[in-house]
């Protein structure tokens, strides 16, 4: 269902630190993700990731949108933008994770949109 909630991110300075402070607030386990030092995070309700040399970033959610470049035009109508496309260039990667679009809403707040992989 397009809007809910897809996927949480967070940047953080050093992954090791974090995964142990989450794990021991949360409860919550990491595995290894698919870029160099990230970690996907289980236990949260919903999928999530943890990369670092992002000490300041706040934590990103993604929204789930069923046709991507539908969800894009709308953002850019509604006087919104878009940032970046990750996986970029990356067809395996994306057919793994699906297209992950970093964007803003009309007052500059940032937010995600997720399309899984097909």
């Amino acid at each position: 269902m397009a809007g809910e909630v897809a996927f949480v991110e967070l940047g953080v300075a050093d992954p090791t630190l974090a995964r142990t402070f989450y794990a021991g607030l949360f409860g919550w386990t990491f595995s290894p993700g698919p870029t160099e030092g990230g970690l996907l995070i289980s236990g949260l309700g919903v999928a999530g990731g943890l990369h670092g040399q992002d000490p300041d970033a706040p934590p990103l959610v993604y929204f789930r949108a069923g046709d991507m470049e539908a969800a894009l035009r709308k953002v850019r109508e509604l006087g919104g933008s878009v940032e970046s496309v990750a996986p970029d260039g990356d067809p395996h990667l994306q057919a793994r994770l699906g297209r992950f679009v970093l964007c803003r809403d009309d007052q500059g707040s940032p937010f995600g949109l997720h399309q899984p992989p097909a």
